[in-house]
This record gives structure tokens, C-alpha cells and sequence, in this order.
């Protein structure tokens, strides 16, 4: 007899298939920030990731000021401030791992904004986490580290925007009993995309083109790989696994989207990872395992 919210074959191969696109599309924000600047690519992504769905999928059945707000704080805030560390130096192998500190952070918004209690257990996993901080900035600050403090700097940034989007979709939830989650991702999409190009025009550099006659094919698979698999696909079926099973059966299967985005970064960009650098890793892959493979875990989506 099978175990009640025991997953299937299909299920693997939905976990699977999340867990590689979104390992995997830190690769292609890198080729596509070879091109194009963090503004137009964030403008691009989120462009992709409306059309077509637009036209298809009805507005969200919830007050617009969360549609707003997600759409600020994870469009223009978490992927605006991801871009830019990209381009200042964060390598597409580190950058799934300082992401995932949004576990953290959003414990921490939780605690100070919907007065949540922060575990014990969490508590020891996010001292370890910042054990694994540390290790990572100390390899910014060396002479022969692949990385930039900058691109430290931001990605941290980058981790907490992420983190109060969590905190949006959350009281969105609440004061919404009918909370559809693939209307509301779409219609949220929208709302980064004048921002991004307001942005661009206004500090993009005089040489930066607009003209898209002039976007290689591969800039444009960046974008469409972003917007189409990574956000909408990829979502679309996390969002369908956790409807399906309970929180703690799915979660753990986000702990391999660090090392698929490790992996894809020293395949694909022939990137290295230093002594420091695996340091970090470790502590704050062990410090999400900490958090996610414990019972009720409330693990929030990766990127």
C-alpha cells in the first residue's frame, strides 16, 4: 500500500526537471549579461515570461498592491540586484548558494514583521549559515578569489529582496482565502518590466543599444530560457508539487540546486571554486539541510 503523500514517477521527474532548470539558468544569465546590460536582461525575462500567458490567464483574484509589491521585490529587487552582481563579478557557480540565504532572511522578516517564532533548530542553522557568509567574504576580500566583493555584496542584496517576496506572497495568502499562484506570477510579471526600462535608460551607458535587430540569438535564448523555463515552467510544476505532496516530501530537492549550479558553472564558463569558497558552500548546504530535512519544513522556493 503506498505511503500517503509518497511521490511518483512523475514527480521525480518534475523534481528533477526544476532542480536542473534552475541550476542551470544562472549559466544563462551570465552568456546573456555578455550582451546585453542587467536592466535590459531583467526587462527581457520578464517580458518573455508574460507573453503569451497574458492573454490567457486571468488577473489574479486578490488586491493589486501584493501583485505590485511581489513584482518590485522579486523582479526589480531580487533579479535587478542579481544581474548586477553577475556583471561585477559573482560567478554563476556561487550564486545559486548565496541565494539560497533567503531561507534566512525570510525567517528573520517573518520574525520582525508576522511576529513568527524562530526555532532553536533554526537558530543553530542560521549561525551556521553565517559561518559559511563568512567564509565567502574572506575569499572576496583575497587577491586570487574568483569572485568581487561587490558581487558579494549584491548577491546578499539579492537574497533578501528575495526574502521579503516571500513575506508579500505570505500575507497575500492570508487575506486571500482563492490564492492562485500561476495568475498571480504571471500578472506580477508585468510590473518589472517599466522599471527595468526606466532604469536602463537612465544608467545604462550612452553606448548601450536598445536596437534589438542588434541582440545575438544567443542574448535572446538567455532571455527566453529566463523567462519561459526558469520562471514560469519551472514555478508552474515546484507550485504543482507542492500542491500534490507536503512541504517537507519537496523542499529537500531544492538542497541540489546549489550543486547543479556549481556543476554547470565550472562545465559550461569554466569557472573555479576555491578552498574558501568550498568552505562556504559546505556550511551553508549543511545549514539548509539543518532547516529542510526536518519535519514541516517551510522551505521557500529557489530561483
Amino acid at each position: 500500500m503506498r505511503e500517503p503523500g509518497a511521490l511518483e514517477g512523475r514527480d521525480y521527474a518534475a523534481a528533477l526537471c526544476v532542480v536542473l532548470v534552475w541550476g542551470t539558468n544562472f549559466v544563462a544569465m551570465k552568456l546573456g549579461l555578455r550582451e546585453v546590460t542587467p536592466f535590459q536582461l531583467g526587462a527581457g525575462r520578464y517580458l518573455f515570461a508574460l507573453l503569451p500567458l497574458l492573454l490567457f490567464v486571468r488577473p489574479p483574484k486578490l488586491a493589486a498592491r501584493w501583485v505590485i509589491l511581489y513584482g518590485l521585490f522579486q523582479g526589480v529587487g531580487q533579479f535587478g540586484l542579481l544581474f548586477l552582481a553577475l556583471r561585477a563579478g559573482m560567478s554563476a557557480s556561487l550564486a545559486p548558494v548565496m541565494l539560497q540565504m533567503q531561507v534566512f532572511f525570510t525567517a528573520l522578516f517573518a520574525a520582525l514583521i508576522l511576529k513568527e517564532r524562530i526555532e532553536r533548530r533554526l537558530q543553530a542553522a542560521m549561525g551556521i549559515a553565517a559561518l559559511g557568509l563568512a567564509c565567502l567574504c574572506v575569499d572576496a576580500l583575497g587577491r586570487n578569489s574568483t569572485v568581487t566583493l561587490m558581487g558579494f555584496v549584491l548577491s546578499v542584496a539579492s537574497a533578501a529582496m528575495w526574502a521579503a517576496s516571500n513575506i508579500v506572497v505570505r500575507i497575500a495568502q492570508r487575506s486571500t482565502p482563492q490564492f492562485d499562484v500561476l495568475p498571480f506570477m504571471v500578472w506580477s510579471s508585468m510590473v518589472p518590466i517599466l522599471p527595468f526600462i526606466a532604469l536602463s535608460l537612465a544608467f545604462d551607458p550612452p553606448s548601450t543599444s536598445w536596437d534589438l535587430a542588434a541582440v545575438s540569438l544567443t542574448a535572446w535564448s538567455s532571455m527566453a530560457y529566463l523567462g519561459w523555463f526558469a520562471t514560469i515552467l519551472g514555478y508552474a510544476m515546484w507550485t504543482g508539487l507542492l500542491k500534490r505532496h507536503p512541504v517537507n516530501r519537496v523542499a529537500p530537492f531544492s538542497l541540489a540546486v546549489p550543486p547543479v549550479g556549481i556543476a554547470a558553472g565550472m562545465l559550461f564558463l569554466g569557472e573555479t571554486v576555491t578552498p574558501w569558497q568550498w568552505a562556504g558552500i559546505a556550511l551553508v548546504v549543511a545549514s539548509l539541510a539543518l532547516v529542510m530535512l526536518r519535519p514541516r519544513s517551510r522551505a521557500a522556493a529557489p530561483v
